[in-house]
């Protein structure tokens, strides 16, 4: 078996209706594949949105029931009339057609919390179902750990877990320990790790393997080799070595650039036995539904402001004359939320959980005092200039 439950979840995606947007003078019509209009249920600014970004919309159920529209790729719509690939049609051996059909099937198994584009999500499959080492990189907070369990959970196989970011001792983690017992003398104990690569099939996470000491890199060198394929137990000649398993996959997280602490430049060689998957920084809508999605009774007003609060930091960050070094990761963004759900007002959320990741020295110009303006700003009038270009619309909307 491939996946878990795969028609089941696929049935459950295509209740969900998707519409396209289409243009008739100055209106954005709403209709799906059928040519069923929807236009009444979605907000101008929505429609509008999604037809200049070249999206579809679907219509979701949040978790207290309620409907909203959730901008998709335009490959969704399209699935709504497409049929599911024919491999019949395509001269490839029965075993590989299975496969397509469920790489190309397997976006219904993506959790709806985690954003991550259809043609990545696909792409992470493939590696996954082909064996290959897998490398998800990106900014910290941006779902890389999310996306990586989301695959294991995805595939029918066993797993296994290492933070190698808090591994304080590479060769106890990843090969084993020297201990001794008085009735049994001294003897070796092998890891967790050295079972996880002899179990056919398994699905290994390596998390945080950038923050990794690189004595584990060099450990792991063999193991990642598609030509070698074994770990050695000791760097002795001659030493035992232990194959790696049938079908073992390897996913690793990284956070790629300076400005992360404890992270280490990644050996280039370790890099190369990867395949890359970054994962994309959330855009404030993006950003907004997420947190709709995951805080459905809260204020939709504040987590609009909480969406673009982190959104203005991140383009901040970016621009050569910016304010501040770094922007609000995702992961804040939903610690926000979930204080505001929990009482705290924005400025207290905003006190304890974005100004601390900001320098206070400087004074007035300190990036602290940046943010903090920009949390007052929300804080008076509810908006910026360009939250969402609208105002009073979002895509939250009843059907």
């Amino acid at each position: 078996m491939i996946s878990k439950e795969l028609t089941k979840e696929k049935e459950t995606n295509n209740m969900n209706i998707v519409v396209k947007i289409e243009k008739s003078g100055n209106r954005y019509n709403a209709v799906d594949s059928n040519g069923n209009k929807y236009t009444s249920s979605i907000t101008t600014g929505a429609r509008k949105r999604a037809f200049n970004n070249g999206m579809a919309l679907e219509q979701r159920v949040n978790k207290s029931g309620k409907n909203y529209w959730w901008a998709v790729p335009m490959s969704e719509f399209e699935k709504t009339s497409a049929p599911v690939i024919d491999v019949s049609s395509i001269d490839v051996p029965e075993e590989h057609g299975e496969m397509l059909n469920f790489i190309h099937s397997s976006y219904s198994l993506k959790p709806e919390g985690l954003v991550m584009k259809e043609l990545k999500w696909k792409y992470l499959i493939r590696s996954a179902v082909r064996g290959k080492n897998i490398l998800m990189t990106g900014p910290a907070g941006c779902g890389k750990t999310m996306a990586a369990k989301s695959l294991v959970n995805s595939l029918d196989r066993p797993d296994f877990y290492f933070n190698m970011g808090s591994t304080q001792d590479p060769r106890a983690t990843l090969i084993g320990n020297v201990h001794f017992e008085k009735s049994k003398g001294t003897y070796f104990s092998e890891s967790l790790f050295v079972k996880a690569i002899q179990t056919p099939n398994a699905v290994i996470l390596l998390d945080e393997l950038s923050r990794a000491h690189p004595d584990a890199w060099n450990i792991l060198m063999t193991v990642l080799d598609q030509g070698q394929r074994y770990l050695r137990l000791d760097e002795a000649s001659g030493q035992e070595t232990i194959p790696v398993a049938e079908g073992v996959t390897f996913v690793a997280t990284a956070n790629i650039g300076n400005e992360y602490t404890s992270t280490r430049v990644m050996d280039k060689a370790l890099m190369d036995r990867f395949t890359i998957v970054e994962m994309d920084v959330l855009t404030d809508e993006e950003e907004f539904g997420l947190l709709t999605y995951m805080f459905p009774h809260v204020d939709p007003e504040l987590l609009k402001a909480v969406a673009e609060i982190a959104h203005t930091t991140r383009m901040e960050s970016k621009s050569d004359s910016g304010k501040v070094s770094t922007g609000v990761s995702t992961r804040t963004s939903v610690e926000m939320a979930g204080l505001i759900y929990d009482g705290f007002g924005i400025d207290e959320a905003s006190e304890v959980s974005i100004y601390p990741q900001f320098a206070d020295d400087g004074g007035v110009d300190s990036e602290r005092t940046f943010v903090k303006q920009l949390v007052q700003k929300f804080m008076n009038d509810g908006s910026d200039e360009n939250l969402f270009n609208e105002e009073e619309e979002s895509f939250d909307s009843m059907s």
